[in-house]
């Protein structure tokens, strides 16, 4: 359990980090942390920083052709969404345009 625990507070330690108006995925965050087949290990922790005191940008992180598909686990239906507009995105059908200019990739953002 500690080593899943430490594993979500490194995944909150990278999030923390994307830009406002960038977004990253599930996997970029996974390969980021060497753990590059556990992009659904990414968004469990995403799903358990709703709970979290941290003030963790969840909204930015997306599936790796801009879905929002973790939008379910915001406390209403269209508050992702709301909030990536907010930031500047535009969303089209639960998708962000222009996905690919906005995305952020940790591997080459951060170093390690």
């Amino acid at each position: 359990m500690d080593q899943k625990r430490d594993f979500y507070q490194d995944v909150f330690q990278v999030v923390e980090q994307i830009p406002v108006g960038r977004v990253t995925s599930y996997g970029a965050i996974a390969n980021y942390l060497g753990a590059k087949r556990s992009s659904r290990l990414v968004g469990w922790a995403m799903n358990t920083s709703h709970k979290s005191t941290l003030s963790i940008p969840a909204h930015r992180v997306v599936n790796r052709i801009g879905l929002l598909s973790g939008k379910m686990h915001f406390s209403t239906p269209t508050e992702m969404e709301e909030k990536l507009i907010a930031e500047g995105h535009q969303i089209s059908n639960d998708q962000i345009i222009g996905f690919d200019k906005v995305f952020w990739d940790p591997s080459v953002e951060l170093t390690f």
